[in-house]
């Protein structure tokens, strides 16, 4: 055995080490990259829910057997499950079962949020502020006291200064509006992914941030009003940049950002300083009964229940044709189906056989215009009108004890600082209102019998996972978008070829 062992060593030493071979990831030069990484954290996502609620299962079924064992006499339903908490950033009462509808179980999180923040800021995407807006959540927050709400307009850099001052002046008649702009940068996100790896918080450069200091001073004066700590409670529709807004106060990567929508599941608690708390929240649940565009635009499951074409067509139909063509570079179109046609043609998207991939195109156009990247704009209303779940009262006690001419002040010096797209480089866009959401449990809808199937057939797949096989399962979906790319890639160059 020795001399066996010695012999191996030796071997092993005349071929040298291998290391194991980095992945590059998906490459800037593929067709439809941003829309493959989106299905990539989709995949990634559902994996960790599923190991986490395999893991709290477990936890169960060995407390119920201590329980027994120790005292034979209790029955298995009066049992508590097991709750974890670790770090800054914690998530409370996590669900006791995997079998719960996920969308009860935003409906709860979100209701914790909002009956434990004094201060509620609802963010709003500035290249549409009234599409998402929800008149439901705004009328719990009413409901359920004297609690302030603020609107916070996010992603203001995408949006033309002329257009951002008309909808200031347009919502501050009704709620304190601030004007904001979060400092996540996705050029950096292999960096930042990189150092969570490790457990180290990569600090953002403060120049990046716009309205930080505005937003600041009007929680630090509600604050110094109150005379107490105070909670503030963060909810919006997904892909507004709740989390992004929260990491740009803490200046810490703390709370999980990135490119597909819905990633905050539960309540996180997140300590700014001794007197004020931060509290991130699941995203608002869209309603069946809104609009194609505004369920595209607004669900991070429409373009699994939708078919990719029809979302896509459904945007399409809101935004100005001359401008998309411009954007986009493609020749006049009639219909959608000429506009995905020509789309991917350009960007090289085919099928086996050289025809053009609509399906692909349309996710391509659903990726920009949910991402952080596209520039479109709104117009505000022409009249203002109060809203019917206002009244002037409750509009004039949300402002009361907020300094609002201070608000004022940095707002304007915030559009200042902000470099907007020019009003002819963007996109002309009609929104379609305010976007009802789904704040009751007992007004979910239940589930077709498919998509039932479908989630028992995908739970039944990953019962056994662990470790070992999630870090496989990750490696092997990158590859596949590799290799999905490349056969893209080479049949955008034959088809070029033949032409």
């Amino acid at each position: 055995v020795r001399e066996h062992h010695r012999k191996l060593r030796k071997e092993a030493k005349k071929q040298g080490r291998k290391k194991p071979r980095k992945d590059p990831g998906v490459p800037n030069s593929a067709p439809f990259k941003e829309a493959l990484l989106r299905e990539a954290e989709l995949r990634k996502q559902r994996l960790e829910e599923l190991k986490e609620q395999q893991k709290l299962d477990r936890q169960k079924e060995q407390e119920k057997k201590r329980k027994l064992e120790t005292n034979p006499g209790v029955k298995p339903s009066n049992l508590e499950p097991v709750k974890e908490e670790s770090g800054q950033c914690k998530a409370k009462d996590k669900p006791k079962s995997g079998k719960q509808n996920p969308k009860k179980l935003y409906c709860q999180e979100l209701k914790k949020v909002i009956e434990a923040s004094d201060v509620v800021l609802e963010v709003l995407d500035a290249r549409d502020p009234l599409g998402c807006r929800c008149p439901q959540a705004e009328e719990a927050v009413v409901q359920s006291g004297q609690k302030k709400l603020v609107l916070v307009l996010n992603k203001s850099d995408l949006v033309p200064k002329e257009n951002l001052e008309s909808w200031l002046s347009y919502l501050k008649k009704e709620l304190p509006t601030v004007v904001f702009r979060a400092s996540t940068n996705l050029k950096d996100k292999g960096k930042i992914i990189k150092h969570l790896k490790v457990r180290k918080r990569t600090p953002f450069r403060n120049e990046v941030c716009v309205g930080k200091e505005g937003l600041w001073k009007l929680l630090r004066s509600f604050q110094e009003t109150c005379g107490k700590a105070i909670q503030v409670g963060v909810i919006g529709f997904p892909n507004v940049g709740k989390s992004s807004i929260i990491n740009s106060l803490k200046q810490e990567q703390i709370c999980n950002v990135g490119v597909s929508m819905g990633l905050t599941r539960y309540m996180q608690v997140v300590t700014l300083d001794k007197q004020i708390t931060v509290v991130d929240s699941p995203s608002f649940i869209v309603s069946p009964v809104n609009s194609a565009s505004a369920l595209a635009l607004r669900s991070p499951a429409s373009i699994e229940v939708l078919k990719p074409v029809e979302a896509a067509s459904a945007i399409l139909s809101q935004a100005d044709a001359r401008q998309v063509v411009l954007k986009f570079t493609v020749p006049d179109f009639k219909n959608p189906l000429d506009f995905f046609t020509s789309l991917a043609q350009r960007r090289g998207l085919h099928q086996k056989g050289g025809s053009p991939n609509l399906e692909g195109a349309a996710k391509l156009i659903w990726s920009e215009w949910t991402g952080a990247s596209l520039g479109y704009y709104c117009h505000p209303p022409t009249s203002w009108t109060p809203p019917p779940h206002f009244s002037e009262a409750i509009m004039r006690d949300m402002k009361q004890g907020l300094n609002l001419e201070e608000l004022e002040k940095n707002n304007a010096h915030s559009i200042h600082i902000i470099r907007g797209p020019r009003l002819a480089s963007s996109i002309l866009f009609q929104s379609s209102g305010l976007t009802n959401g789904i704040i009751e449990e007992k007004d979910i809808p239940e589930e077709l019998p498919k998509q039932k199937e479908k989630k028992q057939e995908e739970g039944e797949d990953c019962d056994d996972l662990d470790s070992d096989q999630d870090g496989v399962e990750e490696s092997a979906s990158v590859s596949m978008l590799h290799e999905k790319s490349s056969e893209m890639s080479r049949a955008g160059r034959g088809l070029g070829g033949t032409t």
